[in-house]
C-alpha cells in the first residue's frame, strides 16, 4: 500500500489530485504519487518553450507548425494541443482503466480569440487530440454558449476561470438543463480558481489600503469556493468541481475533505506536499467563523460580488477583477511565444 501523502488523501477523503501545467515527466511522476488528471492553460507553450527539460522539444514542434501555417497564432494553437497531446498519453491508462472517469487532461485555447465561434472551433480542434483531452472553457458570456454548442458535439468540459458563486451556478444549471434533454451528457467540471482570488484580493487590499486582518483575507477565497462547491451540488450534482490557482500549500490542504479535485502545480506546490506528509485532515468542512465573513463582505467589495448568489452578471464576467488578472498571465504568455513565433519564422 502507498503511504504518500496523496495516496493518503484519496484512501481517506473524496478529494482527488490533479496537476497542473506539466511536462511529460512530471506528469508520469506525479501519477505515481497520486494524481488522476491535469489541467493546461494557454501559459503552457510558453513555459513548455523555456523549460530546461521540454525547450529543445518544444521549439522543434513550433518550428514544424511555423512552416505548415501563414499565422503565428494558428502554429501556437497546433503547437499547444501537440504538445498537450503528449502529456495526454502519459494519463491515457489511467482513463481506459477508469472507463473515462479519470485521467482527463484539459486544454483551453487562444486567450485573444474568445468569441463563441472561435471557443468552439478551437475547442473541437484541440477535441481532436486524444480520447481523454477535455475542452477547458473560459466561464464568460460567450463561453457559456460556447459550452452548450461544445456539449451537443459530446466534448468534455472543464469550466474554467470562475471565481464568483454566480459563475458556478450559471455552469451547473446550463448542465442540468442541457443533460434532461439529452441521452449523453459528457463529463462537466467547473474549475474554481481559489488562489488567483486570493491574490488579486490581496493585491486589491494593498492597493487601496484596506484595513483587514490577514488573517481574515487568508480564507477568503477558500469560503467562496466552499459556497459554490455546495450550491452546484444541491443545483447539479453531476457537475464536478476542480479547486485551482494555487498560491500555496493552503489551496490544496483547506480543500481536503471536498469531493473535488485540485490541481496544483508540481514544481512547488506537489513536490512540497509530498516532502513535508502532512496529516491528512478533513479541512474543507470546518464551518466558517461569521466573525471572518462579515469583515469581508464589509471591507472587500470584490468578495462581495464573488460571494453573494447574484453579486454579477455574465455580461461583468469577463471584466471581474481576478478574472482579468488570471487571463493577463494567460494572455502575457501568449503573447510571449507568439513574438518568438514570429522570430523563428523570420529566419525560415
Amino acid at each position: 500500500m502507498n503511504t504518500g501523502y496523496f495516496h493518503r488523501v484519496a484512501a481517506q477523503t473524496a478529494t482527488r489530485f490533479w496537476i497542473n501545467n506539466v511536462t511529460r515527466k512530471e506528469a508520469a511522476m506525479a501519477i505515481e504519487a497520486g494524481a488522476v488528471g491535469c489541467t493546461q492553460n494557454p501559459s503552457y507553450v510558453w513555459k513548455m518553450l523555456n523549460h530546461p527539460d521540454e525547450q529543445e522539444h518544444a521549439l522543434a514542434i513550433l518550428d514544424k507548425h511555423i512552416a505548415q501555417t501563414q499565422s503565428d497564432d494558428e502554429a501556437l494553437i497546433r503547437t499547444q494541443r501537440e504538445l498537450v497531446s503528449e502529456v495526454a498519453k502519459v494519463f491515457l491508462p489511467l482513463y481506459e482503466a477508469s472507463g473515462g472517469q479519470m485521467g482527463y487532461v484539459s486544454i483551453q485555447g487562444n486567450p485573444f480569440e474568445e468569441s463563441h465561434e472561435k471557443i468552439v472551433e478551437q475547442g473541437l480542434f484541440n477535441r481532436e487530440g486524444g480520447a481523454n483531452i477535455m475542452v477547458k472553457v473560459p466561464v464568460i458570456e460567450t463561453g457559456l454558449k460556447a459550452i452548450r454548442t461544445l456539449l451537443e458535439n459530446g466534448a468534455p468540459i472543464n469550466a474554467t476561470e470562475v471565481f464568483a458563486v454566480r459563475q458556478a451556478l450559471d455552469v451547473a444549471e446550463l448542465y442540468q438543463e442541457f443533460s434532461a434533454v439529452s441521452r449523453t451528457a459528457p463529463v462537466v467540471y467547473f474549475s474554481h480558481i481559489t488562489g488567483i482570488y486570493d491574490e488579486y484580493l490581496g493585491k486589491q487590499a494593498a492597493r487601496e489600503g484596506i484595513d483587514i486582518s490577514p488573517d481574515t483575507l487568508w480564507q477568503a477565497g477558500i469560503i467562496v469556493a466552499k459556497k459554490a462547491y455546495h450550491l452546484t451540488k444541491r443545483a447539479c450534482p453531476a457537475v464536478g468541481f476542480i479547486g485551482g490557482g494555487a498560491r500555496g500549500l493552503q489551496h490544496f490542504t483547506e480543500m481536503v475533505g471536498a469531493n473535488a479535485c485540485i490541481t496544483i502545480n508540481w514544481q512547488g506546490t506537489a513536490d512540497k506536499l509530498l516532502e513535508t506528509n502532512p496529516p491528512v485532515v478533513d479541512r474543507f468542512h470546518a464551518p466558517v467563523d461569521e466573525a471572518v465573513l462579515d469583515e469581508l463582505l464589509t471591507k472587500m467589495p470584490d468578495f462581495r460580488r464573488g460571494y453573494m448568489l447574484n453579486g454579477i452578471t455574465p455580461p461583468e464576467y469577463e471584466g471581474f477583477g481576478p478574472v482579468e488578472l488570471f487571463r493577463d498571465s494567460f494572455t502575457s504568455a501568449w503573447e510571449n511565444a507568439r513574438k518568438l513565433a514570429k522570430e523563428r519564422r523570420a529566419k525560415q
